[in-house]
This record gives structure tokens, sequence and C-alpha cells, in this order.
């Protein structure tokens, strides 16, 4: 067995797929779109990597209440500075590099146009 995607509700699909291309260079692997049913689901994938994450965009749906039991999607990088200092510069909403009690910094996390945090790791 493997993980196969991730699924998250966006707002506004232009918005979401514009950030995750921009943040972290994610390329729409496929697209089905039911305009009958009123959804469409867009599959984006990072280069290299099967795993998909999928953005479902439902027709004129108002804002998504996130609850309180999602916590994050984590997404490794093999340099954690240079992507969190890209990242700042354009204007994305994103934390100060922070680490676990007594280690150093190793992550932070990036909120996207829904309020979803992403929790970017140090590959290891």
């Amino acid at each position: 067995m493997k993980m196969a995607h991730t699924c998250v509700r966006v707002k506004d699909l232009t918005a979401s797929l514009d950030f995750y291309q921009k943040a972290f260079g994610f390329e729409e692997s496929r697209r089905r779109e039911f305009p009958d049913n009123k959804f469409d689901l867009v599959y984006l994938t990072l280069p290299g990597d099967d795993y998909e994450l999928e953005l479902t965009y439902n027709y004129d749906h108002e804002a998504y209440d996130l609850g309180n039991g999602y916590g994050h999607i984590a997404i490794s990088t093999s340099d954690l500075e240079e992507l969190h200092k890209k990242q700042k510069a354009q204007g994305f909403n994103v934390t100060d590099l922070k680490g676990l009690p007594g280690i150093p910094p190793s992550y932070y996390f990036i909120i996207d146009p829904d309020g979803y945090k992403i929790e970017v790791i140090r590959e290891r």
C-alpha cells in the first residue's frame, strides 16, 4: 500500500493553484470537471513525486470552516532557508524558522489562501 492523495477544499481555485505553483512548484497532473454537479477536482504533484494534492472546488461555496481537528500537511526541502527566503520575498504568509526544544531551526509554516497550514521541513 501507499498514500495516494490528500484533499483540501478551496474557495478560489485560481488563487489556490497560483499559490501552490508559485510557493512550491507544484504541477497540475490531472483535472476532472463536473459542471453538472458543480464541482472540479484538480490534482497537483511535485516534480519527481507521484503523491498528489487534490484541490476540490465546489462552485459558489462560501469559505470553509477549518475546524480544530486539522493540523497541517508537510513538504520537505533540501534548502529550507532558501525556500523560506524566497516565499517571504514573494509576500506569502510565512512564520519565522522554528525548532523543537533543544533542536536548531528545522521547519516553518506557510498559510495558503484558504487558511490551511503547510509545514515546510528540512529534508532528512
